[in-house]
């Protein structure tokens, strides 16, 4: 094959095409991101049938509409800045780069749909649950480690990509003892790429001109082209070597799906527990205030019946004391309603100074769910008031109990085999031992089959005058040899092999850790979820007794009966709010641990929306 340009037109000719690949090949920073986020969400969706055997909608970008940006807006909160809103609010500095700044996310849906000015915003758990995974910041910070997982891996498969580079030079000379001025240009374009197998493959094209600025113009174009490959025999060789990084970056951003799988689950159930634990806060508050009415009502019963000598001051005294107590307490359960309530709006992403309030019906739907599975056992407790400790530990192991109270053999098992954690574990080992191999393969000696060729001419300053050169490979300088690294120095390469047992070691254990905190947790879930319900029948049975008590007490210390004192109303009302307290923490004590159960067995499914979906366990 012979290519030849004319002299005339060489110059021209050859910027153009240059000029060509160069505007083909350019694109701006903006189609540069936009080509990254297509890509690296190619290899989400992949890694989601891989891993997850599904799809499921996944995005990085912040929509438009969240609420913390509207409740900013809306109740109009005071901020520090631009930032206070999103990157779409701040200042383009100069030098930016794109027109503007990415476009966000569309609407978010609205979950929670506008609401009268001055007024609070009320947020159920199922719209907190969204609210949680459209604007806190941990949820997001999350989705981005994915997304970067699929950046990584499209940055190591680009490695066994074709490859282009493409250079143009200039140069103008002046001779000042020969009057001569010659312009010389030189372009060149080339090509590399990476075999899976291990071969390396390169070639590069040259173009030159070289040209006469005085004197008679003389100019001359110089091609010349050259190749080569290197295929690995030993060190380095297979594609279990040479393609390693690709293989875990693969499993990496697996993991990270697999990762952020367990994270929406714990971020659900965290959620859950914040949202109940405020609800029982302020049922305790709600407990607080009727009894410091209860209080006032007792001080003041007690000092008319003080006025007519029925009771003596040491008593009233008694009364205004357990008023300015309950007082105290009421503050407390007021502020502590307060915090926590502060605390969850900055778990779920929002201003701590947004006017927010959540549905008190949520802790009533609570109890009868939970009442609905524990009452059968509840409406027996009378019966075990009076049974020696020994029978009532039995009676309370063989009590029936929730849906989630299964037998702790099988919950073992079904956490075992569900676990996403204990999975990524488990691979873990499998990465490690994938590393002796690569490593063990370091310890090799190399022996790379080399083979290059070239034609062609290249054309200097001092060759304006030459004949055009043509590409002429049966002219062409061919060689082919072998490249030896004889293992004789592999110090460094031995240390990390001997390291990649430990690795592996390290691995291993890592797996019998996580086994044993599984079973761990799934046990702890078990009791946790006994005592609760225990609990439950314990305080509605002494709540019972508590208001009877209170009525009881308070009726005879009216009527004057002998040996009721103040102090017996006051007790009487001190285990009522007791009581009243206990109750709410055990209901929420007991829906929080179902929630556990069924995360840390790995069978609560939530979807991209923060929405969950319960186990059903088998009758």
């Amino acid at each position: 094959m012979i290519l030849r340009l004319s002299t005339r037109n060489a110059t021209i000719s050859m910027v153009t095409w240059f000029a060509l690949m160069a505007i083909g090949g350019c694109q701006s920073p903006a189609q540069h991101r936009t080509t990254a986020d297509e890509t690296a969400y190619e290899h989400i969706r992949e890694a989601q049938l891989k891993g997850l055997e599904r799809n499921e909608p996944f995005a990085i970008e912040t929509p438009a509409d969240t609420l913390r940006r509207r409740l900013l807006e809306g109740q109009q909160l005071p901020t520090s800045g631009r930032a206070s809103y999103g990157t779409d609010r701040l200042e383009k500095p100069e030098h930016w780069p794109e027109a503007d700044y990415p476009q966000r996310a569309p609407s978010s849906g609205n979950i929670v749909p506008p609401w009268e000015r001055g007024k609070p915003v009320k947020v159920s758990l199922i719209q907190a649950l969204q609210i949680a995974a459209r604007n806190s910041r941990r949820y997001q910070d999350r989705k981005e480690l994915v997304f970067l997982s699929a950046l990584n891996l499209d940055q190591e498969l680009d490695a066994f990509r074709n490859t282009y580079f493409g250079a143009i030079e200039g140069l103008l000379s002046t001779d000042q003892s020969s009057d001569t001025a010659v312009q010389r240009a030189s372009a060149s374009s080339r090509w590399q790429r990476q075999l899976e197998a291990g071969a390396s493959l390169s070639d590069r094209l040259i173009f030159d001109t070289a040209r006469l600025l005085a004197s008679d113009g003389a100019s001359s174009v110089g091609m010349f082209f050259d190749g080569s490959i290197s295929i690995p025999l030993m060190r380095g060789s297979g594609r279990h070597i040479v393609y390693e990084p690709v293989t875990q970056a693969q499993r990496d951003l697996v993991y990270s799906l697999l990762d952020f799988e367990r994270f929406k689950r714990t971020v659900a159930v965290d959620i859950a527990d914040e949202y109940l634990r405020v609800l029982q806060a302020q049922d305790g508050l709600i407990n607080a205030q009727n009894n410091y009415d209860r209080r006032v009502t007792s001080s003041q019963q007690t000092e008319a019946l003080a006025e007519a000598e029925r009771l003596s001051s040491v008593q009233v005294d008694q009364a205004k004391q357990a008023l300015l107590s309950s007082r105290e307490s009421l503050i407390r359960a007021d502020q502590n309603y307060k915090r926590q309530l502060d605390a969850f709006k900055n778990s779920m992403g929002l201003p701590t100074d947004a006017d927010i309030v959540l549905d008190r019906d949520e802790l009533n739907r609570l109890g009868e769910s939970v009442r609905a599975a524990l009452d059968q056992a509840t409406d027996n407790m009378q019966n075990t008031m009076n049974v020696k400790a020994a029978e009532l530990g039995n009676s309370v192991r063989g009590a029936p109990g929730g849906r989630y109270e299964l037998d702790e053999t099988l919950a073992v098992r079904r956490a075992l085999d569900n676990r996403l954690d204990l999975r990524i574990a488990h691979d873990r080992v499998a990465d490690a031992q994938r590393e002796v191999v690569v490593a063990a393969d370091a310890l090799r000696a190399g022996l790379n089959l080399v083979a290059a060729g070239s034609f062609g001419e290249r054309r200097s300053i001092a060759g304006a005058r030459l004949d055009d050169a043509r590409l002429r490979p049966d002219r062409g300088f061919y060689s082919l040899g072998v490249d030896v690294d004889l293992p004789w120095e592999r110090t460094s390469e031995g240390i990390r092999y001997r390291q990649s047992y430990i690795v592996l070691e390290r691995a291993t254990r890592d797996v019998q850790a996580l086994e044993d905190q599984i079973k761990l947790d799934i046990r702890n879930d078990l009791r946790a979820l006994l005592e609760a319900r225990e609990s439950y029948k314990t305080q509605a049975v002494a709540l019972k007794l508590a208001e009877q008590r209170v009525a009881r007490d308070q009726m005879f210390l009216d009527a004057g009966r002998p040996g009721i004192t103040i102090r017996d109303v006051l007790e009487a009302e001190d285990d009522l709010l007791s009581a009243q307290n206990a109750l709410s923490a055990a209901l929420v004590g007991y829906r929080v641990a179902e929630l556990r159960v069924q995360r840390d067995m790995g069978l609560l499914a939530v979807n991209e929306n923060g929405l969950w979906r319960e186990y059903e366990p088998q009758p």
